[in-house]
């Protein structure tokens, strides 16, 4: 049963980026581009973790953990770019 679940999320999470890869590519404005590439991450990270379940390590959750905090320094520092023009005041 976990394998039928682990298959059917690997779909969803799939289907996701691709959307995220579309909006990416074709958002109207940097605003979405940004929540797309935050979304993006997020979907990699859950990646991550279904991995880490299919080969029952630890190590991937650890991977994840890490991706997170870098990718919410990546869009806060984008944000913060978009805003003020500059990112170290």
């Amino acid at each position: 049963m976990i394998a039928l679940a682990l298959t059917f999320a690997f779909g969803c999470i799939a289907l996701a980026v691709l959307l995220n890869l579309y909006r990416l590519l074709r958002g109207p404005t940097r605003c979405d581009r940004i929540l797309a590439l935050d979304t993006m991450v997020i979907n990699a990270i859950a990646l991550i973790v279904l991995f880490g379940i299919y080969e029952t390590s630890t190590t991937y959750f650890e991977a994840a953990l890490l991706l997170a905090m870098v990718g919410f320094v990546g869009t806060v520092a984008y944000c913060k770019f978009l805003l003020r023009g500059d990112i170290v005041e």
